[in-house]
């Protein structure tokens, strides 16, 4: 079976088509800046060379219709007719706590999702679209809804409950919901299957590590604790997000300020961060550049950074009286050594001892880049959300 993935934002649709017979991926892309007149579709042909194809896009619709038409179209091959779309998967951030595992599309789902996007107001309604345009052009085919919150919902009421007033989770459910979750779920898996272990007795650490980042501590496949909470806002210092910060802190901002509640969102989540803090990019290729020319700040945001990793992956261990592995993934987890080295320095004393050669010689594969002699595997597994969402497609249809 054929499986197409989508992940629909506001301004942008991201797809892969898959061949699950043997989980081989056909083609991927993306279209970018829906409802702007630039905007264009990016793909990668059969021969592995990247196309652009600009094209008129005011909605999601027309979006999923240029990439339908695309695979069909003979001049590159991927499949010969829409028939041969056996199923689609969409990517869903927030499930609340109605789901904790991927389902079939249906009416009432979609009814639930809708309710539940007052949560993630941003990325929902996005999400929905998709189905909407994939109902539309091709509604024979079933779809499945893969939610970035599901994993997390294993975490016990101490773990995701917030010391506020007991009426605000009763009335509005403000919690702690987590996010990465198709992410986390995947490469601890993954790198189970590459250590031989159990993945149900295992105790594990995931650092999903980009422009965004999380950890997740996770004990017998379970989820235990995460970093991020009711939004994709709180836990780590991340590319544009301020991560933990005090409250009382940004009480004090609104009214010196004067913000209002898009302001304080627009500031803790577009303006703050690595970016915000250095004044020079979310890239952190543009930070250790920075850095090697003497930039003084950008060498403290990156400190701040991986100091901030380094404190949860060590309050993880206590919530887990140590792990078996501590994974690390998403762009800077795969590919910054000297992130991963400062993570895991000094921490002999939790059976943490990496192997410096090794780690700074690799980049993006998956690698046990801990010494012979560390009883905690750390590890690099590349992660692949993508087929995750695929794989949980074709085991529900």
């Amino acid at each position: 079976m054929k499986i197409l993935v989508l992940n629909c934002g506001s301004s942008s649709v991201k797809y892969k088509l898959y061949d699950m017979s043997n989980e081989s991926e056909i083609t991927s892309g993306g279209v970018e800046k829906v409802g702007l007149p630039d905007a264009f579709l990016k793909f990668k042909k059969p021969d592995g060379e990247k196309e652009i194809i600009e094209h008129d896009m005011p909605t999601q619709k027309e979006a999923v219709q240029l990439i339908l038409d695309t695979l069909v179209n003979p001049k590159y091959g991927f499949i010969k007719s829409y028939d041969e779309i056996g199923a689609v998967g969409h990517r869903m951030v927030h499930g609340g706590e109605r789901f904790s595992k991927s389902v079939l599309i249906d009416d009432q789902v979609l009814k639930a999702v809708d309710e539940i996007s007052v949560l993630a107001p941003l990325h929902n309604p996005a999400n929905l679209k998709g189905v909407e345009a994939i109902t539309k052009l091709l509604p024979e085919v079933k779809q499945v809804a893969v939610f970035d919150t599901a994993f997390h919902q294993s975490m016990e009421p101490y773990a995701y409950m917030y010391a506020l007033p007991y009426r605000m989770y009763s009335d509005m459910k403000i919690r702690r919901y987590g996010f990465h979750g198709t992410s986390h779920r995947y490469v601890s898996k993954r790198a189970c299957e590459i250590l031989g272990l159990d993945y149900n007795k295992a105790k594990l650490i995931t650092c999903h590590i980009g422009n965004g980042g999380s950890i997740t501590a996770i004990k017998g496949g379970k989820v235990i604790d995460t970093s991020m909470g009711l939004t994709p806002s709180e836990g780590l210092m991340m590319g544009t997000r301020c991560g933990d910060v005090d409250p009382g802190a940004l009480a004090y901002i609104v009214e010196k300020e004067q913000l209002d509640a898009k302001g304080l969102s627009r500031l803790i989540n577009k303006e703050s961060g690595v970016a915000g803090f250095s004044g020079i990019s979310s890239d952190m290729r543009d930070l250790e550049k920075a850095i090697s020319e003497g930039n003084e700040r950008a060498k403290l945001a990156l400190e701040m950074y991986d100091h901030r990793i380094k404190k949860y992956v060590g309050a993880y261990l206590a919530l887990l009286n140590g792990a078996d592995a501590i994974i690390f993934t998403g762009g800077v987890g795969e590919n910054q050594a000297s992130t991963r080295e400062y993570v895991c320095a000094n921490m002999e004393y939790a059976g943490i001892e990496i192997d410096k050669e090794l780690n700074n010689s690799v980049r993006a594969k998956e690698v046990v880049i801990s010494t012979d002699n560390s009883k905690t595997k750390i590890m690099i597994v590349p992660t692949d959300e993508e087929l995750l969402i695929a794989r949980d497609t074709l085991a529900l249809v």
